[in-house]
């Protein structure tokens, strides 16, 4: 049986990137695995993780939640170091 941990080792998103996942769309972790997993490989689906991403900052900082801003922003730094490419906003 696979577990988080595994299923987390074949995504190409860190731990910190799923979690957003999770909170932005509120689902659990395993299926915001398999959410990034999915969006990873489809066209334009890097824009949508980056713009979750880019929205729970936000949610967190209107909140006043500013070490959990700190957490997002470096998921976000991450997200765009490993997807350059894919990165940009799409306007």
């Amino acid at each position: 049986m696979l577990t988080y941990e595994d299923c987390l080792d074949m995504c190409d998103l860190s731990q910190d990137e799923i979690y957003a996942i999770a909170e932005h769309e509120h689902i659990d972790r395993l299926q915001a695995v398999a959410t990034a997993e999915f969006l990873t490989h489809c066209e334009g689906g890097e824009r949508k993780i980056r713009r979750m991403i880019i929205d729970d900052i936000r949610r967190a900082r209107m909140h006043g939640h500013k070490e959990h801003e700190r957490e997002l922003k470096r998921a976000f730094t991450h997200f765009v170091k490993t997807h350059p490419n894919h990165s940009r906003a799409a306007h």
